[in-house]
């Protein structure tokens, strides 16, 4: 129980919209042919084409709390269709295509699914700006620039000016817009997706793994419930060493993001008329993350923490608030006036070489994790395509998927905590003219 995920605060992007279906908590001893453990992106997408793929089979999800409280539903809502970063070398260009077809995969079934179900996440292809806030570092949006071309990617290079009409701000110095990445409500998205599940699926709310036993299969004890099943999927990303000590390749690690309520016509009026976009920084550590919504609010998302784990504390939140407050007003110097309703944080999963853990882990157990905060599109094909691995269909993307490699094992604390803190605080120092 000290090892699950619990998070002292509120996600804002339901604060406009009523709650979504509420699933009942397993409370019965329950038999299927599959266990999946989270009702993330991955979880989801596992049992969803599992079902399909083989509808006489019982399916069952057990979800911590609930998927649009989960980190599924706390993240900054970008669906992006290209790789973060690429690399100069044939090898690396060569893996890029390949992360680039799956996101791109990802994406495409994420499509079909809000259109198929109707699922209203404010599902909008905006594209993105890859901001720099400091003159003289040019060399980063120059090796992005070249690693676009070699793709053949669409872009365009903006100056201080086309920034301040794009975004209504000059806080930023250059930036790159590429139009394939679409922009969602996190929370609505996700819980449409475990909303729409196929009838052999079932998902139970509030219902922790808390620990898993093997015996011809596998039985999976909750709080108040088991199941019992042939074999389990872990959708838990990095704390999936808690249910399985030994799995040590993935590090939870904490990001903080604050929601304003949606602006008023006056605070409008200091801004130039702007659809909603988001933006991504050229250092993702030290770099905020910014988006104007659809209803007119803005979020911003900063501040990196360890979440070994994956808790998260008031005080934290707390202190993530104050940042997020100076450096928005920073950037916004006109909405002195505008104020956060909500703080709140959520964990991705990240791996020493930036390779997924996916596949077979034992004769009972599969996983798809190591997000490396690029989830949604990611973990979706993810999980789809190790439905397809455990049962043996065949699918051009699994090679797509195994050529991006294996996650690296990682050092125990308190020598991963000393690594993480370390690599923390350099990429603040490289970082500090972007903040």
């Amino acid at each position: 129980m000290p090892h699950l995920p619990f998070n002292q605060n509120i996600s804002g992007w339901l604060s406009q919209y009523p709650q979504p279906h509420l699933f009942p908590a397993l409370t019965s001893l329950i038999d299927a042919d599959w266990v999946v453990i989270g009702a993330g992106y991955a979880g989801l997408a596992f049992a969803r084409r599992l079902a399909t793929l083989k509808p006489a089979w019982k399916i069952a999800v057990l979800e911590a709390g609930t998927a649009y409280e989960s980190a599924s539903g706390r993240n900054s809502g970008f669906i992006i269709g290209l790789p973060h970063n690429i690399g100069s070398s044939t090898a690396e260009l060569k893996k890029a295509h390949a992360y680039r077809q799956l996101l791109q995969a990802g994406m495409q079934r994420l499509k079909g699914l809000v259109d198929k179900h109707h699922i209203e996440c404010e599902w909008e292809s905006a594209g993105k700006y890859h901001c720099q806030v400091a003159a003289g570092q040019e060399k980063i949006l120059q090796r992005y620039c070249s690693s676009l071309e070699q793709m053949a990617e669409d872009y365009q290079l903006l100056n201080s000016d086309a920034l301040q009409e794009k975004l209504g701000t000059r806080f930023y110095h250059k930036a790159i817009f590429t139009p394939n990445t679409v922009l969602v409500n996190p929370a609505l998205l996700i819980s449409g997706l475990a909303a729409t599940l196929p009838d052999n699926v079932s998902l139970w709310y509030h219902s922790p793994a808390l620990t898993i036993d093997y015996h011809q299969g596998v039985t999976v004890y909750t709080a108040t419930g088991a199941v019992r099943a042939k074999k389990a999927m872990l959708g838990t990303n990095a704390l999936s060493g808690h249910l399985l000590p030994g799995l040590r390749r993935q590090a939870a690690m904490a990001t903080f993001a604050s929601l304003t309520p949606p602006l008023t016509q006056q605070q409008l009026a200091r801004l130039p008329k702007m659809d909603s976009w988001g933006l991504t920084p050229v250092n993702a550590i030290a770099g905020a993350t910014l988006r104007f919504t659809q209803d007119r609010r803005f979020l911003i998302r900063q501040h990196v923490i360890p979440a070994l784990q994956g808790m998260i504390s008031a005080r934290q939140t707390q202190q993530a608030a104050r940042l997020h407050s100076q450096l928005f007003h920073k950037i916004y110097p006109q909405l002195k006036d505008v104020a956060f309703s909500h703080c709140w944080s959520g964990t991705i999963s990240v791996t020493r070489n930036g390779a997924p853990q996916w596949g077979r882990i034992n004769k009972y157990l599969y996983t798809a994790g190591g997000c490396n905060g690029a989830g949604i599109s990611k973990q979706t094909i993810a999980g789809e395509l190790l439905a397809d691995y455990a049962v043996g269909e065949d699918n051009p993307l699994l090679a797509e998927m195994q050529a991006l490699g294996k996650a690296n094992w990682l050092p125990p604390s308190p020598v991963l905590n000393i690594a993480i803190n370390g690599a923390l605080q350099k990429e603040r120092w490289l970082g500090k003219k972007e903040r």
